[in-house]
C-alpha cells in the first residue's frame, strides 16, 4: 500500500486564496477552469462561496474542475500528464490510498495552513486516453460529469475509483502545518523514517518530527507501507476521523 499526498482545490496560484472553513467544516473549492468542464461552481452549491473568498472575481457562473469528486461515500479522481507519470512510476494503483489536501483558512482568510480534507483507496483505476472514454458503470450514481471524460487530454489521462470520502469537520487530526508556518508539517514518526517523493533533501528532514514541504508539485508518494503497522495504522486512523468526524 502506497499513500499519495495529493495536493488539491485553491491556494495562492490557482484561484489565488485559500479554501474556506466555514462553521467549523472545510469547504475544498475546485480550482477554476475555461475548458473540459459543464460544471460551475453555483451547480455544486459553491457560488455564493467562491464569490465571497474572490472578492468577485469568479463567480457562481465560471467553470470549475470538480476534481477529486465524491458522492454517496465514492470518489473519482482524475490525474495526466507529468503528475498521472509520477504515480505510474511509483506503481500507484489499486489497493493505494490518496490522501486529499490543501491550502485553508478561517472564513477571515486567517490561519493559512495544509490539511487533509478527503481520502480514495482506490479499488480501479483506468487509462482512459485522449479519447476521455469511459464504461458507464464506472460513474454510474455520480451526479456530475467528471472533467477528465470532457474533450481531449493527454495520453496517460487516467481515472482512479473507489470508496472516499470529505471532512465533516476541521479536526485537528486532519491539520498538516505547524501554527503559522503553512509550509512546515508536523508528520508522524513512522513518515519520517521512509521518505516522501520530491522531498530527498536531507535539510527538509532536518527536525525530528517535522517536513519541510516543497512549493511545487501534486502528487507526493510513499514507499510500499504494507509491512508498516504503523503507518497502515496512521492511515486507517485518517480515515476514520474523515469518516466519522
Amino acid at each position: 500500500m502506497r499513500i499519495s499526498f495529493s495536493r488539491k482545490g485553491f491556494d495562492s496560484a490557482a484561484g489565488g486564496a485559500p479554501s474556506p472553513i466555514i462553521d467549523g467544516k472545510p469547504i475544498s473549492l475546485p480550482i477554476p477552469t475555461r475548458h473540459r468542464s459543464d460544471t460551475t461552481y453555483g451547480d455544486v452549491g459553491l457560488g455564493k462561496i467562491v464569490e465571497r473568498v474572490t472578492h468577485g472575481r469568479i463567480s457562481g457562473s465560471d467553470l470549475c474542475h470538480r476534481d477529486p469528486m465524491f458522492q454517496d461515500n465514492c470518489c473519482a479522481f482524475g490525474q495526466v500528464a507529468a503528475a498521472q507519470s509520477h504515480l505510474d512510476n511509483h506503481g500507484f494503483g489499486v489497493g493505494d490510498v490518496f490522501l486529499f489536501y490543501g491550502l485553508f483558512a478561517d472564513e477571515r482568510g486567517r490561519d493559512r495552513h495544509h490539511r487533509i480534507f478527503g481520502y480514495l483507496r482506490v479499488s480501479e483505476k483506468l487509462t482512459l486516453g485522449s479519447s476521455s472514454l469511459v464504461p458507464p458503470h464506472c460513474l454510474e450514481g455520480f451526479q456530475y460529469r467528471h472533467p477528465h471524460t470532457i474533450g481531449q487530454w493527454n495520453d496517460n489521462n487516467t481515472l482512479y475509483f473507489g470508496r472516499g470520502n470529505v471532512a465533516r469537520s476541521a479536526s485537528q487530526v486532519l491539520r498538516l502545518s505547524k501554527p503559522g508556518v503553512v509550509s512546515c508539517w508536523q508528520i508522524p514518526e513512522w513518515l519520517g523514517g521512509i521518505g516522501l517523493s520530491y522531498h530527498s533533501k536531507p535539510a527538509r528532514w532536518a527536525v525530528e518530527g517535522e517536513l519541510k514541504i516543497v512549493s511545487r508539485g501534486q502528487e507526493f508518494v510513499t514507499e510500499d507501507v504494507i509491512d508498516n503497522s504503523a503507518a497502515r495504522q496512521w492511515v486507517d486512523d485518517i480515515i476514520r476521523e474523515i469518516d466519522e468526524g
